[in-house]
């Protein structure tokens, strides 16, 4: 069964003193099963990457190796943009924008969530979406 990523745990792919045994789990499961991000998730990514760069934490030739590496597995971008439901779950949860779109495409898709983020993993607790655990 597919399931939705977002980008705190490709964060801890990213950087090893951040790894965690939810972000282990969920690069194992990806051997198998196929993953589902809103179209933030490209540009979070890469942002991550370029601020650490910036602040010397890792360098050009690591964050390409980095993207490769997420290239390869199974990370469905899914195109739908409708902000009306993501702003109502923004605004009842207490979620960024950008977070509120993960709990979205959760609940669109009747699909579990991987989360590191506390405040995601809480709304996505209250509004009845599963987590990968």
């Amino acid at each position: 069964m597919a399931f939705v990523i977002d980008a705190s745990v490709a964060g801890a792919w990213a950087f090893a003193e951040e790894s965690s045994p939810l972000a282990e789990k969920v690069e194992a499961v990806l051997q198998s099963e196929p993953a589902v991000v809103p179209g933030i998730w490209w540009y979070e990514t890469r942002n991550l990457l370029v601020i650490n760069e910036r602040s010397k934490r890792i360098s050009k030739e690591q964050s390409e190796s980095f993207l490769a590496l997420i290239a390869q597995m199974p990370i469905q971008i899914d195109s739908t943009f409708d902000e009306t439901p993501v702003l109502d779950l923004a605004r009842h949860y207490g979620l960024s924008f950008y977070d509120a779109s993960y709990l979205e495409l959760a609940l669109r898709r009747g699909l579990p969530i991987a989360t590191l983020d506390r405040a995601l993993e809480t709304a996505a607790m209250a509004a009845g979406v599963p987590l990968l655990t």
